[in-house]
């Protein structure tokens, strides 16, 4: 039987540390918004920001506090904020207090979980404690929370939003826009990490996959707007029944903060406005946007294990992490961290590429794929069923890779994501597939 450990306090410490840069960084982002702007909801779609904090906190106070011990004896608290007691169309109008008192609440919180920290037992046979699997999930939720903030921060009424700090994105290269291929066999997907994957990752699994073709970069505001420019809005030739019905009714034409007409496009990221650079991979687009586009030009999406197996497939070694290896993004490597606030141009991150040949896989934006999301051979909800079991199905579509709006330590190769076909707030594109 294993017996009760405690991390050593540099673990302990390292825990600490990530807490605190991630509570940092969520502060930030808000740091230069009014109350207003905080309790408003900028979109039905969306939160007020002022709720996402308040989300933080609870599910925080919930994981770190009174679920540490492994008794999971609900996996969400009645309250304000509880999404499913309270869906988003209807937090606005929720007794939500002010930044200042949200600021308090979460110190509050946080002292009580470095109380607990510091005194912690890790007791291998909880898995929740095991690896400090409950810590890099609460980390990974307010991660994945600044990326929602973002989204509405991008939606934002009233004045743009300006971001507290902005990096330039390197420069980008010449590259060939090509395709490279797969030949065929056997791949390993999946995980078995215990420490940061999220349960719809797991198990680890091999499967036979056909050769197949995947585009080497992600395609471009310019490949795109040659799409707009054949009529590809205006022909039901390029769209599923589905996507047709989808864009009757939504009037679409353009990637969703794109304005203007041939030679005279414009896009807003944030506070920017700045004339469509041909060279960055296109964003805002929904899925059905991606296929009417995949099948103008002969392709398809591809299925999220293609989009696996051309990020970490080698034939000399094993599935990687990462297209590049095994070490975290940082910002040689590729566009996340919400420190650029837009694409970057293709070929700035010259490291970000697969064993394949492919680039631009982690970052930048999150590709569409058409699988729908569904569990893994042996697949097994954990710690709560609502984060991936309750969405199961062919509601939704799966998205890889992540975005610049993304936290390094949210993303990696075998992540999913999911969303409805129609979304276009979120940081999404895509790059095409075709059979071999």
């Amino acid at each position: 039987m294993a017996a009760k450990t405690s991390h050593p306090a540099p673990v302990k410490e390292h825990i600490a540390s990530l807490l605190d840069e991630a509570r940092v960084r969520t502060l930030l982002l808000v740091s230069g918004l009014t109350d207003e702007d905080l309790h408003r909801q900028h979109d039905p779609l969306m939160s007020p920001i002022i709720w996402d904090l308040g989300h933080i906190a609870h599910f925080e106070e919930l994981w770190l506090t009174k679920n540490l011990d492994g008794k999971i004896e609900f996996s969400e608290m009645p309250g304000l904020y509880n999404p499913l007691e309270h869906p988003r169309a209807t937090r606005a109008s929720l007794p939500l207090p002010s930044l200042s008192e949200m600021k308090t609440r979460m110190a509050e919180i946080r002292e009580r979980v470095l109380e607990r920290l510091q005194h912690q037992q890790f007791d291998e046979r909880n898995p929740l404690l095991r690896n400090a699997l409950v810590y890099h999930m609460v980390l990974q939720h307010e991660y994945q929370h600044n990326e929602t903030m973002l989204q509405t921060l991008q939606l934002k009424l009233g004045d743009q939003y300006h971001p507290p700090r902005r990096l330039p994105a390197p420069p980008g290269t010449m590259v060939t826009v090509r395709m490279v291929s797969f030949p065929g066999g056997t791949v390993t997907v999946g995980t078995d990490d215990a420490s940061w994957s999220y349960d719809n990752e797991r198990p680890r699994h091999e499967l036979e996959l056909p050769p197949f073709a995947i585009d080497a970069f992600p395609v471009t505001n310019g490949q795109y707007a040659a799409f707009i420019d054949d009529g590809g809005y205006d022909d039901e030739r390029h769209w599923s029944k589905a996507g047709w019905d989808w864009l009757a009714q939504s009037g679409v034409r353009a990637p969703k903060y794109w304005e203007g007409e041939r030679g005279s496009r414009i896009e807003r990221n944030m506070d920017r406005v700045a004339p469509l650079d041909p060279n960055r991979p296109v964003c805002h687009v929904c899925y059905y946007e991606a296929d009417a586009f995949a099948r103008w030009s002969g392709k398809r999406l591809p299925t999220e294990l293609e989009w696996e197996t051309a990020a970490s497939w080698s034939p000399a070694s094993p599935p990687r992490d990462y297209p590049w290896g095994e070490e975290t993004p940082d910002p040689d490597r590729a566009n996340v961290d919400q420190l650029t606030f837009q694409t970057a141009p293709l070929g700035a991150y010259r490291a970000n590429v697969s064993p394949l040949g492919c680039y631009g896989m982690i970052g930048d934006v999150w590709e569409w794929t058409s699988s729908e999301f569904l569990g893994y051979p042996g697949f097994r909800a954990f710690p709560y069923k609502e984060y991936s079991e309750d969405f199961f199905g062919p509601d939704y579509r799966v998205l890889r890779g992540g975005s610049w709006a993304t936290r390094s330590h949210a993303i990696r190769n075998t992540f999913r994501n999911w969303d409805y076909p129609i979304r276009r707030q979120i940081f999404s594109g895509f790059r095409c597939a075709s059979d071999s």
